[in-house]
């Protein structure tokens, strides 16, 4: 399905991102794993992405940062030649009240999950719209899209994403370059195992299907997007949540 193809997954050390990294790379791409500080669980992806046969990379980069992402996306495309998909999924949370929120706190949120996809995207446009063609998949989150108390640098930095996905899907479409967004509700990762059995009941009241997603459940959406039966979609948010939104 994606033979020839070469994906570049921000944040794909564990979770979702690891999820994503390992779909694609079983339906035939070349994947680059990018991680900041995870290099044991980048490594870990990448070897059990080749222990299927299959072909990845572990490449380190602070995607907050603009410089580091042109240098990463340079050496990623002297590489390879070309990068068909990107996956924009890292991610940080740096959650508390409006009041006591400091400005540390969101910035850093911001910074990585707004401007690290806007540096992504900004770095690897120019060789997509030379090879007129590319599948862009920005991570959001159904806090972006309903907000959620206790976390307004997250939901305003995944709320940006979906703006900027819309944005960037009007200026790419000419180009034969696809743009959308995959906003996840609760999803089962390490952060949610630690919740108590009571807090998981709660949140599972919230969604009409009353359970938690899985890591599976986005990058399947994600393999879809990232494939040819997704030509004729751009522009759009897809949760993957449950109900939660609806």
């Amino acid at each position: 399905m994606l033979t020839g193809k070469v994906a570049l997954v921000t944040g794909a050390g564990r979770g979702i991102g690891k999820a994503i990294a390992l779909a694609l790379a079983k339906n035939g791409a070349t994947v680059i794993v990018n991680y900041n500080g995870s290099k044991a669980c980048a490594e870990a992806v990448v070897a059990e992405i080749e222990q299927c046969g299959g072909c990845a990379e572990a490449v380190q980069c602070n995607v907050a940062d603009f410089a580091s992402s042109e240098a990463f996306v340079k050496t990623v495309l002297d590489q390879y030649k070309k990068v068909d998909i990107l996956v924009n999924n890292a991610g940080v949370t740096r959650d508390n009240l409006i009041m006591r929120m400091s400005e540390e706190d969101y910035d850093a949120v911001l910074d990585t999950n707004l401007k690290g996809a806007f540096n992504m995207i900004r770095h690897l446009s120019r060789a997509m719209i030379k090879q007129r063609s590319g599948k862009i998949i920005n991570i959001s989150s159904v806090s972006g899209v309903l907000g959620n108390a206790g976390q307004s640098n997250y939901s305003a930095s995944k709320a940006g994403l979906i703006g900027l996905t819309k944005s960037v899907a009007r200026e790419l479409a000419s180009r034969g370059i696809n743009v959308n967004a995959v906003a996840p509700g609760f999803i089962d990762t390490d952060m949610t195992r630690n919740m108590t059995e009571d807090a998981k009941k709660a949140m599972n009241s919230m969604i009409p299907l009353g359970k938690m997603g899985s890591a599976e459940d986005i990058a399947d959406l994600v393999l879809f997007l990232a494939g040819g039966h997704s030509d004729y979609i751009t522009g759009q948010v897809i949760c993957v949540d449950g109900g939660m939104s609806m």
